[in-house]
């Protein structure tokens, strides 16, 4: 989870130069994420982790912070055992 949060991290910064985001801190609530810039961290998210963020995973709790982010990729990435 580390490499993730280093990476979203690094996205974060690249906006954000002036901020640097604790790994709980709310992204939405801080008033730095906008409708444009959640687009573009989803883009980033399917790009940089090889995945697809599906409708149903659209919700604000798996992008609100760089904790929710790792989680989210994390268990988008773990394929079940027996598979």
């Amino acid at each position: 989870m580390d490499e993730i949060k280093a990476k979203v991290r690094q996205f974060l910064r690249g906006y954000f130069k002036e901020h640097d985001f604790a790994d709980e801190e709310d992204i939405f609530a801080s008033g730095y994420a906008n409708s444009l810039f959640v687009m573009q961290l989803i883009a980033m998210v399917e790009r940089e982790f090889s995945l697809v963020v599906a409708d149903e995973d659209l919700e604000f709790d798996n992008f609100r912070s760089i904790d929710a982010i790792a989680r989210f990729v994390t268990a988008k990435t773990v394929v079940p055992a027996g598979t």
